[in-house]
């Protein structure tokens, strides 16, 4: 069947319509991309984020300065695949369940790995959860939830008077040049003294909780046991669950709470940036060998509990929280040497540092 001239043209019309609607769009979308460093698509760098895993994570981290989306994927691939390896190397010093659940993450590392870099070609930002909030926070980002939409008022029903809405209040006058100089003055004091503060108080915690962790192993270990009643004599018994090879791990924790404290005072006493994560760096560095050295040793014995059962889960239970620390060890440990390759970039290129 022959098409009339006018079939043609509405045909030619739409197409072309279509055409020009698709140009404009993508004419829109490069216009509203932010300013990026890297001479590259957005979409493109940010498959390049994930597309070496962490590796690829941390060179577009640093490289990036300007274009925000870029750096949440490069930090969200270097939190997520940081995590994910450092929990493989972690499970395999644990015999038989550590492959399995080696296998498991890999096996998720491959899902995460295809997930995210289809979502960064798309144009997605996509936000995995927690990891996702440690991206965030490594970029400083504040996401400010819109406020509820409110509901149209509805007309007065037939027959009613509608009483016309009271006028806004005149809006007040603009502030002088020097009040506003002195509220910006006040706000950035007072943002400065309670971000020192917050972190004076966290050192100070971390320094007693040191300081309580060596007492704790040092002179009252013996007393985290299983106790049992003796009736007969109206006495309690108890074994500890610490065997003799803690004195293998000791010295190893004595050095990293030592490190804590000494570590802690010094980020008390100095407010540099470079050297607050270089310190961060060698605490963490030092917790998550202690915490390894532990799951390796393994200085406990559960034989003493009754039941077989609570034994065995109790072993287990044990092991996979010591797992869990040191999977936060890590990832905290990566995340230091992360800000503290910024600063450093930062500091040799001049920039403003927003730490």
């Amino acid at each position: 069947m022959e098409l009339t001239p006018e079939e043609r043209r509405r045909i030619y019309e739409e197409e072309k319509a279509r055409i020009d609607a698709r140009e404009q769009l993508e004419k829109e979308r490069r216009q509203a991309a932010p300013e990026a460093t890297i001479n590259l698509s957005p979409n493109i760098t940010g498959v390049l984020c994930y597309l070496g895993i962490w590796v690829t994570g941390i060179i577009f981290f640093i490289l990036e300065q300007k274009n925000k989306w870029i750096r949440f994927h490069a930090a969200q691939s270097i939190v997520v695949f940081g995590g994910l390896g450092i929990a493989m190397a972690i499970l395999h010093w644990i015999p038989f369940i550590g492959i399995f659940f080696t296998v498991v993450i890999w096996i998720v590392g491959i899902i995460l790995w295809v997930l995210l870099m289809s979502k960064a070609y798309s144009g997605e930002r996509f936000k995995l959860p927690l990891a996702g909030d440690i991206a965030e926070m490594m970029l400083g980002i504040i996401i400010n939830i819109p406020d509820q939409p409110q509901a149209p008022a509805t007309p007065p029903p037939t027959g009613e008077t509608y009483a016309a809405p009271s006028p806004p209040p005149p809006i007040p006058p603009p502030p002088a040049a020097a009040d506003i100089d002195e509220k910006i003055g006040k706000r950035v004091e007072t943002f400065f003294k309670e971000k020192r503060g917050g972190r004076i108080t966290l050192s100070a915690l971390a320094i007693a909780w040191s300081i309580v962790l060596l007492v704790v192993f040092n002179f009252l270990h013996q007393y985290i046991a299983y106790y049992t009643y003796n009736a007969a004599d109206n006495s309690w018994t108890w074994n500890s669950f610490f065997t003799g090879d803690i004195s293998i791990w000791l010295p190893i924790l004595n050095t990293a709470l030592a490190i804590s404290i000494v570590g802690h005072i010094f980020l008390i006493i100095i407010n540099n940036n470079i050297i607050r994560e270089s310190m961060h760096v060698i605490i963490n560095g030092f917790g998550l060998a202690s915490v390894i050295t532990l799951l390796v040793v393994f200085p406990f014995t559960f034989d003493m509990i009754p039941n077989s059962t609570a034994v065995s889960g109790t072993t287990m239970g044990v092991r996979i929280f010591l797992v869990f620390i040191a999977v936060c060890f890590g990832i905290s440990l990566l995340v230091r040497i992360i800000k503290l390759l910024v600063s450093i970039i930062r500091a040799a290129v001049k920039l403003p540092d927003a730490a």
